[in-house]
């Protein structure tokens, strides 16, 4: 999945969203709460010591690498799974320098007892997949399941760090001074908006997903309809560009039939 570009990820995520609308009901998504820390404990989970030496760990990490971890703890992300929350906690607090988007964020359910951790563009070489769950199955798991929340955690920052170090990032410009908050970061690989590459896994991926959700829900007519409104208007949020919006309205009425 991180291999995906983030648009794209994006789109798959709102249109699973709008799948599970009729499951999740009235109920509400929870809040993502204001980056005012390195370490946001809703849980209650650490006490002001373990936090206080998370907190001095994380720091550390970005003054050396340049790399920004945050990590989040919540009871819950119902009715969510954690990817989805954990990728709208990543898109809103946007993570990592801009210039060289290397944003990491680990995120704690820790009455679903599940962990996810949320990478930046430049580090999806440094921390794949199967690099990220080695780290929670190896380091955060057997220490949560022995009640050393803090110590697994830890654990999870060396891990991380080392992964992040062997991929040879720029250099830090200068030493965080305390916390900064995101004004200077930008989420998913510092993006520079969105392009081609972006825009043809949109047309021949998210269209025709975006088209069969929306004929499905509304029938043939109305969902073309419907198809081609949110394509183009897609295209031109992504995009800014007229034309590109047009193109993508007028593929998005183009019938596709399946066996």
């Amino acid at each position: 999945m991180r291999g995906l570009t983030s648009a794209l990820r994006g789109l798959l995520l709102a249109l699973a969203a709008l799948l599970l609308t009729p499951v999740a009901g009235a109920q509400d998504v929870l809040p993502i709460p204001a980056l005012n820390a390195r370490v946001i404990d809703q849980t209650g989970t650490l006490n002001a010591s373990q936090r206080g030496q998370l907190e001095a760990r994380l720091a550390d990490f970005e003054r050396e690498a340049g790399t920004q971890l945050v990590m989040l703890l919540v009871p819950t992300t119902a009715p969510e799974d954690i990817a989805s929350y954990a990728f709208r906690v990543a898109d809103q607090w946007k993570l990592g320098r801009r210039d060289v988007g290397d944003g990491l964020l680990l995120v704690v359910a820790k009455n679903d007892r599940h962990v996810r951790i949320e990478v930046a563009k430049a580090l999806e070489g440094a921390i794949p997949d199967l690099a990220a769950k080695r780290v929670i199955d190896q380091a955060i798991t057997p220490a949560f399941r022995a009640g050393n929340f803090a110590g697994g955690l830890l654990a999870a920052v060396d891990e991380l760090q080392a992964l992040v170090k062997a991929e040879k990032l720029p250099a830090p410009a200068s030493a965080p001074e305390g916390w900064s908050g995101s004004s200077s970061t930008a989420q998913r690989g510092g993006e520079q908006g969105f392009q081609l590459e972006d825009l043809a896994l949109f047309f021949f991926i998210g269209v025709p997903v975006l088209g069969a959700v929306l004929t499905a829900m509304l029938g043939r007519k109305l969902g073309a309809l419907a198809t081609g409104g949110a394509a183009g208007g897609l295209a031109w949020l992504f995009s800014a560009s007229l034309m590109l919006a047009g193109a993508a309205a007028l593929l998005a009425l183009v019938p596709v039939s399946y066996t």
